[in-house]
């Protein structure tokens, strides 16, 4: 998968025959499924989707059927085939988009103050505020760190959690 909001041509085909193999669709529906599965991050263009759309159908991979002024698009047994031959890396695209388009919304969140760290409920105890900033600045200071202290670290704040947690 190329990085950025643009996927090369044979990678977008690719997730477009495994969204088509969920359930047949318009090449609208596909574009907003798209947008709705990496959370808004990507949004391919109508000039990208159906460029492609016209790719599947010509090679036999997918199959038009005309529904008044629109046109539904269906995943053909050979186009099938494709997909089953290149499973792996259409998941592991649809898999990036979701998860990359997952961080995006939550940086979102966080830029507009929704979920913020450091948001505390009035009248939560000044000590607890001042924990929650202390955490807040050890994670901010140890930042990019080695793969073994990100696990240290990790370990820590699960544990953390279960106490919080009581579990």
């Amino acid at each position: 998968m190329r990085m950025g909001r643009k996927l090369a041509a044979e990678d977008l085909q690719l997730i477009l025959l495994a969204l088509l193999e969920e359930q047949p669709r318009h090449g609208y529906e596909l574009i907003k499924q798209l947008s709705e599965r990496s959370s808004g991050f990507y949004n391919p263009s109508s000039g990208m989707v159906y460029p492609a759309l016209a790719y599947l159908e010509d090679v036999g991979h997918a199959v038009v059927s005309v529904e008044g002024t629109k046109k539904r698009y269906s995943l053909t047994e050979e186009g099938r085939i494709h997909l089953d031959r290149h499973r792996e890396q259409a998941d592991r695209i649809l898999g990036d988009l979701e998860r990359v388009g997952a961080r995006m919304a939550q940086v979102r969140r966080v830029f507009e103050g929704e979920d913020r760290l450091d948001t505390i409920a009035p009248g939560t105890p000044e000590d607890l505020m001042l924990a929650r900033y202390a955490l807040k600045q050890a994670l901010h200071e140890v930042g990019a760190c080695d793969a073994g202290e990100a696990m240290r670290i990790a370990a820590i704040l699960r544990r953390a959690t279960a106490e919080i947690l009581g579990k």
